[in-house]
């Protein structure tokens, strides 16, 4: 079975502060992976491991495959999708942009398209936006349709590359209610494309049935790591936000409340 995450005792420390201590975390073929943590807790540095941007102080890391010193990381990161409420600050370029121009877009990892569109790239880009039903959007202007929809769009940007991997850093921050819930429907379209997700939210309802195994962060270690059932429970959960929390699950989907203290 494919390892599509390997990381053995990973440390990173940055200006004598330990940011990550000890991370031990194993990603299999078929998982998709939720990371729950406080701010603070780590998830930005673990994500910039995997995407190759930073290197650990200490330990063995090995993505898709690609084990980190023996590496081509640009070459690498053309396999991991990246999605995130920070892409925001890019907007001045693509609400110049039609949908359809910036689901291109993904194609060279740019924003702003720099280089000549073949056919087959908007025959791949409209594919994209009917498999995730955003087609009625294609013409339109970016920055004429909602957030909510411009977070879906981004996804099918990020999916132009045909990734092995997609990083969803909290893609559903400041979306409403509605607008969360058409984005999170389209998880099981990506899994269903031997796509595997890592979903990063503070909200353990967004763990829909498609996130399989489910990480918990705090002060730069890992609480816990596995299967979403065994790891999404009262006492990890509470131990992680230093809180005391109840689950209650409804459809494969957790839901939190607050245990009132006397």
């Amino acid at each position: 079975m494919k390892s599509i995450i390997h990381m053995k005792d990973v440390s990173l420390t940055r200006n004598k502060n330990q940011i990550l201590s000890n991370i031990q975390w194993e990603v299999k073929q078929g998982e998709h992976w939720g990371i729950l943590g406080l701010n603070g807790s780590g998830k930005t540095s673990l994500l910039n491991i995997v995407n190759g941007y930073l290197f650990p102080t200490t330990g063995e890391v090995s993505i898709l495959e690609n084990p980190f010193g023996k590496t081509n990381l640009p070459e690498l990161r053309k396999y991991i999708g990246f999605v995130s409420s920070s892409l925001d600050r890019f907007s001045n370029i693509v609400n110049q942009e039609t949908v359809q121009r910036v689901v291109i877009s993904g194609k060279f990892a740019s924003f702003g398209i720099y280089e000549t569109i073949k056919e087959e790239d908007r025959m791949k880009a409209d594919a994209l936006l009917e498999r995730l039903r955003l087609s009625y959007l294609k013409d339109k202007p970016f920055y004429l349709i909602s957030q909510g929809e411009q977070r879906r769009v981004l996804i099918a940007r990020a999916l132009m590359s045909d990734p092995e991997m997609l990083i969803l850093d909290e893609p559903c921050s400041g979306l409403d209610i509605l607008s969360r819930e058409q984005l999170l429907t389209m998880l099981y379209e990506i899994t269903e494309n031997n796509c595997h997700i890592l979903y990063v939210t503070h909200h353990i309802e967004e763990l829909v049935q498609e996130i399989s195994h489910v990480l918990l962060l705090k002060d730069g270690e890992v609480v816990a790591a596995g299967p979403k059932k065994e790891i999404v429970t009262d006492e990890l959960l509470s131990t992680t936000f230093n809180l005391p929390i109840k689950v209650q699950w409804e459809n494969e989907r957790p839901f939190l409340s607050m245990i009132q203290q006397q």
